[in-house]
């Protein structure tokens, strides 16, 4: 069974990241050029935050956003929900659908690893079924029912 970890190796571990002074309008053109979902803030070394496509949605049907004058500390959520390095892949789906996540960061020795987003692991476990799958037709066939006949 993969885990957290196991999908970072293939995936990468680069977590792409802004500073908390970080206009929007900046952070939102980067997103559109890594082609991705969120964005981490890191103050040093440390991530202190994340800002995704959903929290633009909401803020920007706020009359007094402006993603050129705003800051990314300024509506960035600060919680960060995160999973340990050794989770299969079904404790994070669990934990993605539970929560109703898009991130998360993975952890090991209390330090943050990676990101991985609902979509990296949503592939993992249809990938995973998709060899499961190739394996039982390997071990049984359907040729041996689909030619029995009754003998006399």
């Amino acid at each position: 069974m993969k885990t957290a970890e196991d999908l970072l190796k293939e995936k990468g571990t680069e977590i792409i990241s802004v500073t908390p002074d970080t206009l929007i309008n900046e952070a939102v053109k980067l997103m559109v050029e890594k082609n991705i979902g969120g964005i981490a803030i890191k103050e040093g070394d440390k991530y202190v935050g994340i800002w995704t496509e959903r929290d633009l949605l909401h803020n920007v049907a706020d009359d007094s956003y402006d993603c050129k004058i705003t800051p990314i500390k300024e509506l960035m959520q600060t919680n960060l929900i995160t999973a340990n390095y050794d989770e299969s892949i079904y404790t994070l789906m669990d934990k993605f659908l539970g929560k109703k996540l898009r991130h998360l960061f993975i952890v090991k020795e209390g330090k943050i690893i990676g990101l991985l987003s609902i979509g990296d692991v949503v592939k993992a476990n249809l990938n995973e079924k998709t060899k499961e799958l190739e394996e039982l037709n390997a071990v049984f066939s359907w040729d041996y029912y689909d030619n029995w006949r009754w003998r006399k």
